[in-house]
């Protein structure tokens, strides 16, 4: 084979961490900020991909013995946890009962809201008639005449509440009396009735969003003199009502083809459909409906889905990252990552005074605190960043690589394992053993440091710079932290190497 002799020189070439996850396309398309493989390393609205904070238990023990905490929800100064019967209030130091009910629920869901100048919670759970919960005051259980026996859907709108998906009228959608949660049957009181299973209910801007599991409607109107429905879609629904959650304006859900959104134009009234998800709809693909549940984290513009194994392990346990990040240009995207290790039965945010709070309920009684830590109850996180297979701009030459510069924003020290793989990870391609990334060392002053591991900055973003071995016609980067350190962001790096002959 003919060869072609290149000149003996170090090239550069930078690669900004963006995009996120993406599964859905091939190496010569795949953006070169993007990851091929991202698992608990957040797209940060800040740039970068950032290892996720820790889990750390909202209160000392169980709420009630080792049964499953199937509900939980951020309501003032505290938390509400449903676990078999038992309806408990934490303030992060121990629970206290507010009351029990008749039978176990499966898959509690909760609606704040205030008719009277008075913070109140309503939940459904699909095996009892309605609770309601205030601060400072226990269980309600709102089961006068009419009442729904076991809605698995509740939703705040227009000083009514509404309920869906009681089994004997899963078509049905029932409102309360105005201003009264408990009145199911006085003035103002009636139903509509829709041509699907509604499985969700989510009030939004000026409209009522009655998700169905093929269909998606929408309530406007401010009474029942006026309530009026009208379709959103006829042909795409929700396969999980759990999975609804608002974030950025819009409403996100699980659809049959991925995940979308709900947004409303500046047409009054219109509402337009659009998938979210395309490039990580392998993922997708994987999902099981055992236990999906979601939570947003509004600082961060982020959504999470959980969707674990019942009977499988913690380590196991999968969930997606959704963040609402925009672009140099100012365009408005999604980018995702897969959130390993966090086996949440329930989830639910909100802010606590200043602070947002978000948990999740465990399989086993307990009640964990996310964006909290460094690791997830005391097991550290295992956080993989993989680049795509990088050509450098040319497949057709060889390149030997020299160095590879980190850049990390940092919020401790990096101790990180760094591994350079060539050829698409060809078994029968040398491959160089993993490099250990650390900042442990003195910092040096930017232009004098040692060819080899170095790091410039003692503070704020540190290049740590790292001799390789090795070459081929292409080259990705795996970046590994199971360190039990505090958070880094890759921000992005450069590769050095020599280009080689043409081949």
């Amino acid at each position: 084979m003919a060869q072609i002799t290149a000149p003996e020189y170090i090239s550069p070439y930078v690669v900004t961490t963006s995009g996120g996850l993406v599964l859905d396309r091939d190496v010569y398309t795949m953006p070169v900020g993007a990851a091929s493989i991202l698992q608990n390393y957040e797209p940060s609205v800040k740039g970068g991909y950032r290892r996720i904070d820790g889990t750390t238990k909202f209160a000392s023990g169980q709420v009630n013995g080792s049964n499953k905490v199937t509900g939980v929800a951020v309501f003032n100064s505290g938390v509400i946890a449903i676990s078999g019967t038992a309806v408990k209030f934490g303030t992060g130091s121990a629970w206290s009962s507010i009351g029990t009910q008749a039978n176990t629920p499966s898959r509690p869901r909760f609606e704040k809201y205030n008719f009277n100048g008075t913070d109140s919670i309503i939940w459904i759970d699909g095996a009892n008639t309605p609770a309601r919960y205030t601060t400072g005051g226990t269980l309600t259980a709102l089961n006068a005449s009419g009442a729904p026996a076991n809605a698995t859907s509740v939703a705040a709108f227009k000083n009514h509440i509404f309920y869906a998906g009681a089994s004997a009228a899963k078509q049905q959608v029932q409102f309360t009396v105005p201003f009264d949660e408990a009145d199911y049957t006085g003035t103002g009181s009636g139903s509509v009735k829709v041509d699907t299973e509604v499985v969700a209910l989510k009030s939004f801007r000026e409209s009522l969003i009655i998700f169905g599991k093929d269909r998606i409607f929408k309530l406007t109107g401010s009474s029942s003199s006026d309530f009026a429905i009208a379709p959103v879609s006829r042909n795409i629904g929700c396969s999980d009502g759990n999975s609804v959650q608002e974030i950025g304006g819009d409403l996100i859900f699980l659809a049959p083809d991925g995940l979308r959104t709900i947004a409303g134009t500046a047409r009054i009234g219109d509402v337009e459909l659009g998938t979210v998800s395309k490039q990580i709809q392998q993922r997708i693909n994987e999902i099981g409906f055992d236990n999906i549940c979601s939570t947003v984290i509004r600082t961060k513009s982020q959504y999470r889905l959980f969707y674990p194994t019942i009977g499988g392990s913690e380590a196991s346990a999968q969930g997606i990252i959704g963040v609402i990040k925009s672009n140099p240009q100012g365009q408005i995207g999604w980018e995702y990552a897969d959130l390993k290790g966090v086996k949440a039965a329930s989830a639910d945010s909100d802010f606590i005074g200043a602070n947002e709070t978000v948990v999740h309920g465990s399989f086993d009684g307990y009640v964990f605190r996310q964006e909290l830590g460094n690791d997830f109850d005391g097991t550290n996180i295992r956080a993989i960043y993989r680049s795509p297979d990088l050509t450098m701009g040319d497949a057709g030459i060889r390149k030997s690589m020299q160095r590879i510069n980190l850049n990390f924003d940092t919020e401790g020290s990096v101790n990180a394992s760094l591994f350079v793989k060539y050829d698409f990870e060809d078994a029968s391609s040398p491959q160089p053993a993993a490099y250990t990334l650390t900042t442990q060392s003195t910092a040096a002053v930017y232009g004098t440091g040692a060819y080899g591991t170095s790091v410039y900055g003692a503070t704020g973003i540190p290049i740590v710079r790292q001799s390789v071995e090795g070459s081929g016609f292409t080259v990705v980067i795996r970046v590994e932290d199971e360190s039990g350190n505090p958070p880094i962001t890759l921000k992005g790096f450069e590769l050095e190497f020599t280009p080689g002959a043409r081949m």
